[in-house]
Formats: structure tokens, C-alpha cells, sequence
């Protein structure tokens, strides 16, 4: 599932490219939203909520989209010939650009009044405007013997954190994923650092949280099957309740488990 520095970057991208002009074509490709149409319409700003992405439009309309696991964004110039790609849920464009939706979890029409009906229940976005720290770990804390490697995860707690970033925040804080939140002393340290690795990729094209882009090389413990920092074998298992989208990957040696 994308992360929320992939999602802010996507909204950037939405947010250029659609800001401030006329749809001139909206193309909504599933049931629910079938019959819409808001070309005519000013798109009025593009931005990012966690993982959520919210298309703001005149007349108190907001398109209200989610990548969810495969999804993703596509802009063309207007020229371009529309897609027919079984795969686009949405099409979005103007006199300059086109913007096509693939393979969204989510798509549908909101008031923008009425945003906290989608967006509401999520916890400080770390790269949104309203980031609150203090607020992150209070939310985090009223579990304290939750794990934190699922803590983590759970986007009504902090928004924007996935699988990458939560295995490699807790690698380099020395962290074991299984380790009850309550037993974190330094809580408020562990969300800055995810912060900051978000912060730092989100105007990248690859992700990268060792410093470098050399192949294989880009990540501490995630995807790999041997630690970067030590050599030994890196473990992986499921955590949480939706276990097919969280595998957990650690080192036992530089992440002991706390008895």
C-alpha cells in the first residue's frame, strides 16, 4: 500500500496539474458515481489527508479518493487520447491536463462541508499542516500494551505511516515490533524519526531510507532478507488484524525482544 509520502506527492502532482482550472471532462468509472458530472467546475485545490487524497471543487463538492494497495495516477497533456484502460476509475482534465485514476480503492463524491464523514476519524497526517506530535503519542498511548509495530499502523492514530516506514523507524530506534507501546520511554522520539523519513522521500521518485539509491541497498530491514547494519537474518511475520498487508520485518540482533 502506498505510504503517505507517495500520497503527498501524488496530490502535489494532482494539485499542478488540475488547481485553479476548468474540468472540461470528468469521467467517473464506477456504480456509485456513475452519473456525475462536473465539468464547467473549477478545481479549486488537491490535497492529501494520510493516505487519503481530496480533490476540492466549487459548488462544496470534493472528490474523495484512495490508492488502497495497486492504486495510483497518471497526468497527460489534454491531447493525449483518453484512456480505455479497464483499470481507470476516474479521469479528471482541462484545456492542458489529464489526470487518470488506476486501480483506486475509493472513489467517490463528498460535500466538502462534510469531509470529516471520510477523513475524520484519521489521527495527525505527519506531513500535513495540522501535525500534531503531542496529540500522535497521546493516541498512541491510550493503548499501552498494544504492540507498537501495529500502533503504528493504525491510521486513527497517526496518519501516514505504512509497512516501510514502520519497519525501518523501529530498526534504527532499536525497537522490537512485538514490544508493548506502554514499555516506550522515548515514544515522542520514535514518531519524530517516522516523520522525518517520510518527510525526507516525499519529494523523491524512489524511496530510501538508508541514504543511498543503490539497488538493494535502499532500506534497513524491509524487503531484505539480511540485515544491513549486521549481516544476520532479517525475520518476518504477520502483525495485526488485516495480516495479508502486514507483514513485519526485523533484526532480532539490533531489535532484541525486551523480557
Amino acid at each position: 500500500m502506498p505510504e503517505g509520502d507517495v500520497v503527498w506527492a501524488a496530490a502535489r502532482r494532482l494539485h499542478d496539474a488540475l488547481a485553479g482550472r476548468v474540468l472540461t471532462r470528468s469521467d467517473f468509472r464506477v456504480p456509485r458515481a456513475a452519473t456525475a458530472d462536473l465539468t464547467g467546475r473549477t478545481v479549486r485545490e488537491v490535497v492529501s489527508r494520510g493516505k487519503h487524497l481530496l480533490t476540492r471543487v466549487d459548488g462544496d463538492v470534493t472528490v474523495h479518493t484512495h490508492l488502497r494497495m495497486e492504486g495510483s495516477w497518471r497526468i497527460r497533456p489534454a491531447s493525449a487520447p483518453v484512456p480505455r484502460d479497464h483499470r481507470v476509475r476516474l479521469v479528471l482534465a482541462n484545456a492542458e491536463w489529464q489526470a487518470a485514476g488506476y486501480s483506486l480503492g475509493i472513489v467517490e463524491l463528498v460535500r466538502t462541508s462534510r469531509e470529516d464523514r471520510v477523513v475524520g476519524h484519521l489521527g495527525p497526517d505527519l506531513l500535513g499542516p495540522d501535525w500534531d506530535p503531542a496529540e500522535a503519542e497521546r493516541r498512541l498511548r491510550e493503548a499501552p500494551e498494544r504492540p507498537i509495530g501495529e500502533a503504528l499502523l493504525d491510521q486513527t492514530r497517526l496518519a501516514g505511516i505504512g509497512n516501510l516506514y514502520k519497519a525501518e523507524a523501529l530498526f534504527l530506534r532499536g525497537i522490537d515490533p512485538w514490544r508493548p507501546v506502554g514499555e516506550i520511554a522515548d515514544l515522542d522520539e520514535l514518531i519524530e524519526l517516522a516523520r522525518a523519513l517520510l518527510d525526507a522521500n516525499k519529494e523523491r521518485t524512489d524511496q530510501s531510507t538508508t541514504g543511498t539509491r543503490r539497488p538493494n541497498d535502499t532500506t534497513w530491514v524491509y524487503g531484505r532478507r539480511t540485515c544491513r547494519r549486521c549481516g544476520g537474518r532479517i525475520n518476518r511475520a504477520e502483525q495485526g488484524e488485516q495480516l495479508q498487508e502486514r507483514i513485519t520485518f526485523w533484526c532480532p540482533v539490533c531489535q532484541p525482544a525486551r523480557s
